[in-house]
């Protein structure tokens, strides 16, 4: 791992960040609808929605009923890490879409970049483990590549670079910190849905094969409800 400052990390994770991703997102779409097809446009958010709701259910699933993979320390999709990898590069090939074919390339992997340093940030701060991190990678960046080899060969539109990169510099300067409590969110979600009070904690569901949320572990249970063996002589 990169030896940096913890302030730094934390900056870089804060990039992946609902606040500031999802405004890119949605500035992104509007854009497209603009200067090139409302079709395009609708299109980059399917999929941006498909990704959210992969990254929505694996932790609905673990917060709300325990479904995750203890061998992989996983417990759901980091939002980040998808977020990152889905938004920036998308957001740099808006950019340089007049560009020659090698320079929107470029951007698209500096893209990529970002949000792998996202996802790395993810697990230095112990936010994500590492399955947790590489799936959120992997779901953002099949997004956007499925974006960007659908409108790769897009005819450049009343758009020109400058205004969309303007803006988009601008938005994300307004917009980095923002937070935005999305984990509360799902989490409540999940215990609407589940039925429980408390949701499950990694920690506790990593100690105890069969953890349930407020409950003491089935073979405590069990234990306490065995009768005494009497005592051999």
């Amino acid at each position: 791992m990169p030896d940096l400052p913890a302030h730094l990390w934390y900056s870089i994770t804060s990039l992946g960040g609902a606040g500031m991703t999802l405004p890119l997102a949605f500035a992104i779409a509007l854009w497209l609808a603009v200067g090139y097809t409302w079709r395009m446009a609708a299109g980059w958010l399917l999929l941006l929605g498909a990704a959210i709701g992969v990254v929505t259910v694996t932790k609905l699933a673990f917060l709300g009923w325990g479904v995750g993979v203890r061998e992989l320390d996983f417990t759901g999709v980091s939002g980040h890490a998808m977020l990152s990898t889905a938004v920036y590069p998308v957001a740099l090939f808006l950019m340089l879409l007049p560009a020659r074919p090698a320079i929107r390339l470029a951007g698209v992997l500096l893209g990529l970049g970002a949000g792998i340093a996202v996802g790395l940030s993810r697990v230095v701060l112990s936010a994500h483990s590492p399955s947790e991190a590489i799936t959120g990678c992997l779901t953002g960046a099949l997004a956007a590549l499925v974006f960007v080899r659908l409108a790769w060969h897009a005819e450049p539109g009343r758009l020109s670079a400058l205004p969309v990169a303007a803006s988009m510099m601008v938005l994300a300067l307004l917009m980095h910190g923002v937070h935005v409590p999305t984990q509360r969110w799902v989490t409540h979600i999940a215990l609407k849905v589940s039925g429980h009070d408390r949701p499950f904690i990694r920690a506790k569901w990593k100690a105890v094969r069969d953890a349930r949320p407020g409950t003491a572990p089935l073979s405590q249970t069990l234990n306490m409800l065995a009768p005494p063996q009497s005592s051999r002589v």
